[in-house]
């Protein structure tokens, strides 16, 4: 892996339609600048030939499935560059959104940036988001909360958090912070690693004039083993991170 390119770390768990698509977007849009780490979380067959794609991928084959974090994670091991992105693999790319957003991590003790998200029909999504507490986590509930925390504008701005779909960090932030917090199976890393990274003292960034598509497949609506990570992410989060988050 070379330290000139962004290291970017995809996971797919029987989602390669999407992943093809992915690459595909990298290839057109950022070949000259992204290496890949494709993990297949379980046995799939690859979406193409890693070799086809213009630029450098590395796959990673599990033996048995992790969660968000310990993948995420491993990738990070495998690279040596100075940038280490996080994408899932139903974010689609319009253009490059690398060079701004790599502009914005070289501010000091900027830690992690991520582009403005918006879904397949234009709508800005709620990528960037405050702490959540009891009363937030109760409001959206009741179906109470506000759509988007923030207005974005065109500045960048530093949200309490960013959505783990994009998420750019320094190597050095990530790697001073211990990375994800394998605990968490899925759902709630960002919004711990984003709490610690402030705590370290790094700042948290979103840039709205780069933009990805995320066309979303939530599958914590309808299945309860979903349902129920989440919702031991969101008790663990309060417990431990999330009672000095600021």
């Amino acid at each position: 892996m070379s330290q000139d390119r962004v290291c970017v770390s995809v996971v797919s768990h029987l989602q390669a339609p999407l992943v093809a698509g992915l690459i595909e977007d990298l290839a057109t849009h950022c070949r000259e600048s992204v290496e890949l780490i494709l993990t297949l979380n379980v046995d799939e067959p690859l979406p193409l030939r890693t070799g086809e794609a213009g630029y450098p991928i590395e796959l990673v084959r599990n033996r048995s499935a992790r969660g968000f974090g310990a993948n995420h994670n491993a990738a990070f091991r495998l690279c040596h560059g100075r940038t280490f992105c996080v994408l899932n693999p139903d974010i689609r790319l319009t253009a490059n959104t690398f060079p701004v957003l790599l502009d914005e991590l070289e501010r000091a003790r900027t830690g992690v940036v991520a582009p403005r998200i918006v879904d397949p029909a234009g709508r800005t999504e709620d990528s960037a988001r405050r702490f959540p507490t009891l009363s937030s986590l109760a409001a959206k509930a009741l179906g109470r909360a506000q759509r988007l925390d923030y207005e974005l504008e065109s500045s960048p701005f530093s949200p309490d958090w960013i959505a783990g779909m994009f998420m750019l960090f320094k190597a050095d932030a990530f790697r001073e912070v211990g990375g994800f917090d394998e605990r968490y199976f899925l759902y709630y890393e960002d919004v711990d690693i984003c709490a610690r990274l402030r705590t370290a003292g790094y700042g948290v960034r979103l840039v709205p004039a780069a933009c990805a598509i995320h066309d979303a497949r939530r599958a914590s609506h309808s299945d309860w083993r979903h349902r129920a990570w989440h919702a031991q992410s969101v008790l663990r989060y309060l417990l431990t991170t999330g009672r000095s988050a600021r």
